[in-house]
C-alpha cells in the first residue's frame, strides 16, 4: 500500500548515502527498526516506538527525515 510519499531527492542513486545510515537515524531517534526500503525517492524506514508503527521517509541525499507516517 503505497502512502504517496515519494519525492526525497533528484540526485541519481548512484550518489545517495547508503540506506543503514537513514536505519541508524531512526534507532538514533528511539524507533526499533523493523525494516527499511526505497520508496521512489526516498528510503522508507518502518520502525516502532511506544508500541506504535511508524513510517518514517528520509532523503538519500543528507538523510533529513521528510515525512513520517504513524499506523
Amino acid at each position: 500500500m503505497a502512502d504517496g510519499f515519494k519525492n526525497c531527492t533528484k540526485l541519481d542513486k548512484a550518489s545517495w548515502k547508503p540506506a543503514s545510515e537513514a536505519e541508524a537515524k531512526a534507532k538514533a531517534l528511539g524507533y526499533e527498526v523493523r525494516r527499511s526500503k526505497v520508496e521512489g525517492s526516498c528510503y522508507e524506514v518502518y520502525g516502532v516506538k511506544e508500541g506504535k508503527l511508524y513510517e518514517l521517509f528520509y532523503s538519500p541525499e543528507d538523510l533529513s527525515l521528510k515525512h513520517t507516517i504513524a499506523k
